[in-house]
């Protein structure tokens, strides 16, 4: 089992960082989202600013199981906000281009316009784990504990045309953080692992394709670090030309809209994977 604090943590200063990326979030390969996490994790040793407003990247490569080197520098600072740009390379080859924003102390406007989806709470409802006890296939589930919000029995023979899941998502074995940005990092993590299988739900015979992401985007609308359990609103808009659209949020357990954000997914042929039907 893996821990989101320690495993995204970088060593290093002057823009020159270090990070591991371990097998205990293997799914496919590394999930991306960890890697994005690493990327955040590496801007927010950079900064002395207080917290992460908002996060992109372009997944170039995929990396093994071993060492990244991340290369971090500022393209524009101000008293209250810093952009920076987040190279990860692996051996001398692009894994990840990364931008950043960070804010300090900010006074502004305020409100509170979208409302959390109206589904029970976590400790209502039943984790994969109990549902399915024979365990997940990739190392990566181990780290989260899963509410899904609905539940297919017969995934098999599920209906067409529902590209749309919530579901509640707790890290273990440490469920929250003060770091803001390993807080900020969950709910990264989170949205670009919940996309695909929103998209395999509606898809119950793909013609033979799975999607890996190409990139990633998220908005930190707030940080709420005493909330355990993320919940996450997950839909698919629209396949098209190859690609395949995500987009999501994610609520705390009081309601409050933590992020916003979502990815592109480029088709390929499903014989590429080994698992691409796995639910998650």
């Amino acid at each position: 089992m893996g821990a989101l604090d320690v495993d995204t943590a970088v060593v290093g200063r002057d823009g020159q960082f270090v990070g591991q990326v371990t097998r205990d979030w293997e799914i496919w390969g590394p999930n991306g989202g960890f890697l994005a996490a690493l990327a955040l994790r590496a801007a927010g040793a950079h900064t002395d600013l207080r917290r992460p407003a908002s996060f992109s990247c372009h997944f170039l490569g995929v990396a093994d199981f071993e060492a990244v080197d991340l290369s971090v520098r500022t393209l524009r600072r101000t008293k209250r906000a810093e952009s920076i740009a987040v190279s990860m390379t692996q051996y001398g080859e692009p894994v990840l281009e990364a931008m950043v924003w960070v804010v300090g102390d900010v006074d502004g406007l305020e409100h509170d316009a979208w409302t959390a989806p109206p589904v029970d709470g976590p400790h209502r409802l039943m984790t994969i784990a109990e549902r399915a006890p024979e365990g997940p296939m990739f190392a990566f589930w181990n780290n989260l504990e899963c509410r899904p919000c609905d539940w297919i029995d017969d995934w098999d023979n599920r209906p067409a045309g529902i590209f749309h899941e919530n579901a509640w998502y707790r890290f273990r074995p440490t469920a929250t953080f003060d770091d803001p940005f390993v807080d900020a990092g969950r709910s990264l993590l989170v949205l670009d692992t919940v996309l695909w299988p929103v998209v395999m739900r509606g898809h119950p015979h793909d013609g033979g394709w799975y999607a890996p992401s190409i990139d990633v985007q998220v908005r930190f609308h707030a940080l709420e670090p005493t909330s355990e359990f993320l919940l996450t609103d997950a839909h698919s808009p629209a396949g098209r030309d190859g690609l395949v659209g995500g987009v999501g949020s994610v609520w705390s357990e009081s309601g409050v809209l933590l992020a916003t954000g979502g990815q592109q997914m480029l088709c390929r042929p499903r014989a590429l994977n080994p698992n691409p039907e796995q639910r998650g």
